[in-house]
This record gives C-alpha cells, sequence and structure tokens, in this order.
C-alpha cells in the first residue's frame, strides 16, 4: 500500500519521563518518527522499552512529557490515531480454539484491515498457506508468531509500534519480516520496534533509539 504524500503523518514523543512502581526508567525522552522512518529501541533489560511501547500506544500514560501523532496529543485523538496504528506485543493475540483464518477475521474487526483485504493471501505470503484451517492452539510458538504478524499485510495503518516482533521466528522468518518492514517504509509508512536482533533493511532509514536508565 501506498501511503499519500498529501497525507503525511509523523509520531512525536516530546519529554518523556517514565516511572514504574516508583522506579524512574528514563526520563526527558525525545524523538521524532517521519514516513519512511524505522527506529530500533535498544537498551538492557528492564530500562524500560516495553514500557515506552506501551506509552507510544496509549496503554499507559508518561509520569511526564506527550507523543504527538500529528501534532496533536495521542489522548486527544485517539479515534484517528487507533486508526492509523497497528500495535503488536508480546502477546500473539490469538484465540486457540480458532483457525488461522478465523483468528485474522477477528482481527479484521479491531484492527480496521483495508479494503478487500485477503486473508490467504497474507497467510501464503508468511509461508502458513498449507495452516489456513488449522487451530492456532495446534501451532508452534513459531507459527503463531507469523499468523499475529500477518495482520500487518492486512492493515492499512501507516504506523506499525511492535514489541519483539522476531520473538520465536527462525532466521528465514526474520528475513522475511525484514522484507516486509522495508516494503511498508519505501511506501511511505512507519515502524518502531524493540528487538535484540541485528537487521538488514537496505532501503530504509534506520534510526536506533537508545533507553538509558535514569
Amino acid at each position: 500500500m501506498d501511503f499519500a504524500a498529501a497525507d503525511i503523518k509523523s509520531l512525536k514523543a516530546d519529554r518523556l519521563t517514565c516511572v514504574r512502581n516508583n522506579l524512574e526508567l528514563f526520563q526527558e525522552l525525545s524523538f521524532e518518527l517521519h514516513p519512511g522512518q524505522l527506529i530500533q529501541i535498544e537498551g538492557a533489560n528492564g530500562c524500560g522499552k516495553t514500557s515506552l511501547i506501551r506509552i507510544l500506544c496509549g496503554l499507559a500514560r508518561p509520569a511526564e512529557g506527550a507523543v504527538k501523532w500529528c501534532e496533536r496529543e495521542i489522548e486527544h485523538a485517539r479515534g484517528e490515531y487507533y486508526a492509523d496504528m497497528l500495535y503488536i506485543g508480546h502477546n500473539n493475540g490469538l484465540k486457540g480454539n480458532l483457525t488461522c483464518e478465523e483468528n485474522l477475521e477477528v482481527s479484521a474487526i479491531q484492527d480496521h484491515f483495508r479494503q478487500g483485504y485477503d486473508i490467504e493471501q497474507a497467510l501464503e505470503q508468511m509461508g502458513l498457506d498449507e495452516l489456513i484451517d488449522e487451530f492456532a492452539g495446534k501451532l508452534s510458538a513459531g507459527q503463531q508468531r507469523r499468523v499475529a504478524l500477518s495482520r500487518l499485510l492486512l492493515s492499512d495503518a501507516p504506523l506499525w509500534i511492535l514489541d519483539e516482533p522476531f520473538t520465536a521466528l527462525d532466521y528465514a522468518s526474520r528475513e522475511r519480516m525484514e522484507g516486509i518492514f522495508d516494503q511498508h517504509c519505501q511506501a511511505g509508512g512507519m515502524i518502531i520496534l524493540t528487538t535484540h536482533h541485528s537487521m538488514t533493511i537496505p532501503n530504509t532509514d534506520v534510526q536506533l533509539l537508545k533507553v538509558d536508565a535514569a
């Protein structure tokens, strides 16, 4: 999908401070994400990477600072923001008693899948075409992760926020995802993610964001 140049959008973190259990994880963290860019969040375990992701998604509030989408604080633009953003966290969000196809049909309701979406094609692109009618509960951890990530291929959201998307993926699947990330950014999309893996995304402006304990 190509995102219209006339509808340029951006994400801005403005002087974010995060406190959890009375412990300050990071302070005055600022950055901007624009079309065609990918930000990779780095930092030691416990530094607040997942907490930052939750703040960016509007699932938690910062102790100080604000997250802005198109120059508006996301708490005042939730409808627009959630229509433009797709979040995939550690939890795959799959129901074990539903098939791969049925799980994605459920996701279509909440994820604003693009018009004319093709679940079978998305699963095929993720190497799961033979498992379309398999119950999610019978899949391996890597297969479940690929089902969850196939939502990216079906969504029309320009902004992807991903927490450890490569979890349980083998090398070939990680390469496949890197290609998908590259294509999304080349089309004017934006990605912010956490990962412990090094990435090879040759055509995309990849920026590293170091999160250090306060």
